[in-house]
C-alpha cells in the first residue's frame, strides 16, 4: 500500500496540524515520533524537556487512537530509521512542520533532506509560526505573519486511514538510558495538549486581568503570565489557534452583556491585548535564528568576537548556577529556577546581565547552562536573548540590570527572597537588598552568619559593572563596529510597517486582523522598532 510518514517533531498535537491535514488528503498515513539519542546528548538538552515531551506524546497516543490511529514511537537515528521502514514498507512523501531548533537539529533536517532527493521521496514541511524559511529581507515579513495567523485553523481531518509499523514498536527509552541524569525539575510545568488547552482557558477567562503591571515582579508573574511558553515550545498548542481564542476573547465583552458589566473587563482587554504583542514578538526572535543559524555560538555581530571569550572565570560561573552570587534577587530566581523551570523575563534578563557584565562571562555557556534549566526553551528566542542582553547584537542599546534595584522595585518587602532562599527569613529589613552589610553582632542576634548561611557577593557589584560597560563601550565606539552595524539592521531588524495586511480568511478570523492592527497601532506610539524596545515581557 503505498502512503506518506507523517513526522511529529515540536508539533505534539492533531488539531491545526498542517503536516497531518495535507498528508491524510493524499491518502493512508503512518504518524510517526523519533526518540533520537544523539539530539539529547547534546549540551542544551534536559531530563525536564524530556519528560515533557513524554507526557505530550501520551495525550497525543490517546488522541489519535481516539481517530482509530496509532502514534508509533521509534528510538534511533533518523536517517536509519527511515531507511529500515522504507526497506520495509516503502512510503512515498514524508510530511512535516519546518523546526527552527538547535544546530543539532538543523544539520540533521539537511541530512533529511539528501535521504529524501537520494530516495526520491517527496518532502514536504509547513509553517508553524510565523517565521519565513529562506527570506530574503524583513521588508515584508510582518505583513507575512499577520497572514499566517489569519488563516484558519486547521481541523483535525474527518477521513484518517492509518498505516501500521511494519515491526513491534518498544517502549521509549528512559531519560537514565538516555543519560539525562540531571533531577526532574519537580514544580515545572506538565507536559500534553489537554493541560496546555487548560492553562490557555484559565488565562483568557482569568489570569489575563493582570497581565499588564504584572508580568515584571516574580511574586506576580507566574500567575499574570500566560504560562503558555512551553506549549507553544513543543507543539501542544498552535500559535494561531493562541492567537485565535485570544482575538474571540477580547471581542467578548462587546458581545456578552454580562463580561461587560465586569469590573475586570476592561483590564483584561488590556492584558490580552498586550498579549497579542508579545505572540508577533516570539516569532520575530525566532526568525533570527531560522535567518543565521550561527547566532547560537557566534557573535550576531562579528565585531564584538573576543569581548569576553578569553576572560573565563569558572569561579564566577560555578557562584551564579549555584545560586551564591550574594545578591539575593539573583540567588532566589536560580533557586525558583531550579525547583520549577521558569522565573518570567524580567528575571531571565536580569539573570543574564548579572552574568554577562558584573560577572562577565561569555553568553554561550550561560546561554548552554540556562537552556537546560528552562522549561520552555525556545532556540530562537532564547539565543537572541541571550545575545541581547549580553550586548553582541551591536544594535541594541546595552541593558545592564543592577539586582540590587530589582528587589527594591519588585520584591521590596522581601517576600521572593525569602520564600526562596530560607536563610534570609532571618535577616532583619534594614539588610534586605544587601545582607552583607551587617554587622557581625546583628547576624549573632539574629542567627544568621554572612559567608556561611548567606554568601558575599563574588565581586563588587559597582566597580564591576562600570569596568564591563567601560570594555563594552570601548568596542561599540570602534569605527568598524559602527560602520558594521547596518547589515546586522538589515538582516535582523523589524521594519516600521505597523499596518495589518486585509483578512483573506471568512468567519471569526476575520477579526484576527483588525485587532493585531489596533496592537501594532498602539506600540507604534511608544516606539517605532522592536529594537529600541525588544523586552517587551513574553515568557522568554
Amino acid at each position: 500500500m503505498s502512503y506518506s510518514v507523517v513526522w511529529f517533531k515540536r508539533d505534539l498535537r492533531l488539531h491545526d496540524h498542517a503536516a497531518l491535514s495535507e498528508a491524510a488528503s493524499r491518502g493512508p498515513i503512518l504518524c510517526l515520533y523519533v526518540v533520537e539519542p544523539a539530539l539529547w546528548q547534546q549540551a542544551d538538552a534536559a531530563r525536564q524537556h524530556f519528560e515533557f515531551i513524554l507526557e505530550s506524546l501520551r495525550d497525543l497516543y490517546v488522541e489519535l487512537k481516539q481517530h482509530g490511529g496509532r502514534l508509533h514511537v521509534v528510538t534511533g537515528d533518523m536517517l536509519e530509521v527511515l531507511q529500515a521502514l522504507h526497506e520495509r514498507a516503502p512510503f512515498h512523501s514524508l510530511y512535516a512542520h519546518e523546526e527552527t531548533g538547535n544546530a543539532w537539529t538543523y544539520q540533521r533536517d539537511l541530512a533529511v533532506g539528501r535521504w529524501c532527493r537520494t530516495q526520491q521521496i517527496n518532502w514536504l514541511e509547513f509553517r508553524q509560526f510565523g517565521v519565513v524559511r529562506r527570506l530574503a529581507d524583513r521588508d515584508h515579513w510582518k505583513a507575512s505573519w499577520d497572514a499566517h495567523v489569519e488563516q484558519n485553523c486547521l481541523p483535525v481531518p474527518a477521513q484518517l486511514q492509518f498505516v501500521d509499523m511494519p515491526w513491534q514498536d518498544a517502549l521509549p527509552p528512559s531519560a537514565d538510558r538516555l543519560h539525562l541524569h540531571q533531577a526532574d525539575t519537580p514544580r515545572r510545568q506538565r507536559g500534553g495538549r489537554q493541560v496546555g488547552l487548560a492553562v490557555l482557558s484559565s488565562f483568557l477567562l482569568e489570569r489575563c486581568a493582570y497581565y499588564r503591571g504584572g508580568i515584571s515582579s516574580p511574586l506576580s508573574a507566574p500567575d499574570a503570565c500566560s504560562r503558555l511558553s512551553p506549549y507553544l515550545t513543543f507543539g501542544c498548542l498552535s500559535l494561531r489557534e493562541v492567537v485565535h481564542a485570544t482575538v474571540q476573547r477580547m471581542e467578548q465583552p462587546h458581545e456578552d452583556a454580562v463580561m461587560s458589566q465586569h469590573p475586570s473587563a476592561g483590564r483584561m482587554k488590556q492584558g490580552l491585548n498586550a498579549f497579542i504583542s508579545r505572540l508577533y514578538w516570539h516569532c520575530h526572535f525566532i526568525q533570527k535564528l531560522e535567518s543565521e543559524p550561527e547566532i547560537e555560538y557566534q557573535n550576531m555581530h562579528r565585531g564584538y568576537d573576543g569581548l569576553r571569550e578569553q576572560d573565563w572565570n569558572e569561579v564566577h560561573f560555578q557562584a551564579l548556577i549555584q545560586g551564591r552570587t550574594g545578591w539575593p534577587m539573583v540567588d532566589a530566581c536560580i533557586a525558583m529556577l531550579r525547583e520549577t523551570g521558569w522565573i518570567n523575563f524580567r528575571m531571565r534578563a536580569m539573570l543574564v546581565s548579572v552574568a554577562s557584565y558584573p560577572l562577565w562571562l561569555d553568553w554561550r555557556r550561560v546561554g548552554t547552562w540556562l537552556a537546560t534549566q528552562f522549561i520552555d526553551y525556545e532556540p530562537g528566542i532564547h539565543w537572541s536573548q541571550m545575545q541581547m542582553q549580553a550586548g553582541t547584537t551591536g544594535i541594541n542599546v546595552p541593558r545592564v540590570y543592577n539586582p540590587i534595584k530589582q528587589a527594591h522595585d519588585h520584591d521590596p518587602k522581601g517576600i521572593f527572597v525569602r520564600r526562596w532562599l530560607p536563610a534570609m527569613r532571618k535577616v532583619p529589613d534594614l539588610f534586605l537588598f544587601e545582607p552583607w552589610t551587617m554587622p557581625a553582632d546583628v547576624q549573632a542576634a539574629y542567627g544568621v552568619e554572612v559567608g556561611h548561611d548567606i554568601p558575599v557577593p563574588v565581586v563588587d557589584l559597582e566597580v564591576a559593572t562600570r569596568e564591563a560597560k567601560a570594555k563594552l563601550f570601548a568596542v561599540r565606539g570602534q569605527a568598524e563596529v559602527k560602520a558594521a552595524k547596518s547589515a546586522v539592521v538589515k538582516k535582523h531588524g523589524s521594519r516600521n510597517t505597523r499596518s495589518a495586511p486585509k483578512s483573506r480568511s471568512t468567519g471569526s478570523t476575520k477579526r484576527v486582523g483588525k485587532s493585531t492592527k489596533r496592537v501594532k497601532q498602539q506600540d507604534a506610539s511608544s516606539t517605532s522598532n522592536i529594537e529600541q524596545a525588544p523586552q517587551m515581557g513574553f515568557d522568554f
